[in-house]
């Protein structure tokens, strides 16, 4: 890992395809690394979370090409890797397991970015009426120690059909939700890196597992 930190390192000075092409090779190499490295955590999260088994890294790896079609920043490459580690494959927009790996920028998160109206819209009807099975989820205290609140953008006001008293109205604001856990680079050079991404990994199971059920 210490080469695919490097790389992107060195990505981020010279983001150009001209640079990407001289370097496609070490490009190669990093991404072998990254992809062994998702396979074996899908391997690890399938024996508590049985959607994800048999999925294959290439179905959760995102493109590390940029789309700037409608981006002010004309940078062609993403200086991260980032795989969406759920049933189906990153595109989805399921609840997931995510890895990224940026110099600095590591961390592993969990649940779901922007979910689609529809899924938004069950996600809040099962707040409304189950709120207190997630808050039990994230106030656990070795939960809460470990990613702390869920985090995601909110709307100002309330959501359509929810008054603006309601017990739950920050929970029914958010329209992402996501749990984080900060990794440095020094942790990906560690013995026991894998085992410990892969117990982040069941420690968010039982929160995707809520957000699984609202949307079904």
């Amino acid at each position: 890992m210490e080469q695919v930190f490097q790389f992107l390192k060195e990505l981020k000075e010279h983001n150009n395809r001209e640079w990407m092409q001289d370097h496609r090779d070490l490009y190669l190499e990093c991404k072998t690394e990254v992809t062994e490295l998702i396979l074996q955590l899908i391997n690890g999260i399938s024996q508590f979370d049985s959607g994800i088994a048999g999925l294959q890294p290439k179905d959760c790896l995102f493109r590390i090409n940029r789309d700037i079609r409608f981006s002010h920043n004309k940078d062609p490459y993403k200086t991260n890797f980032g795989a969406a580690i759920t049933g189906g494959g990153r595109k989805t927009g399921n609840p997931s397991y995510y890895l990224h790996i940026a110099p600095d920028k590591s961390f592993f998160a969990g649940g779901m970015y922007m979910p689609s109206p529809d899924k938004l819209k069950k996600i809040r009807q099962e707040i409304d009426y189950n709120a207190s099975a997630l808050k039990a989820i994230t106030s656990e205290v070795s939960f809460f120690k470990t990613f702390g609140t869920i985090r995601g953008q909110a709307l100002k006001t309330s959501p359509k059909g929810y008054a603006s008293d309601h017990p739950e109205i920050a929970l029914l604001r958010l329209k992402s939700f996501l749990v984080k856990k900060d990794l440095t680079d020094h942790s990906f050079h560690s013995s026991n890196h894998l085992s410990r991404l892969i117990t982040l990994g069941e420690m968010i199971h039982p929160f995707n597992k809520y957000l699984e059920v609202a949307i079904s």
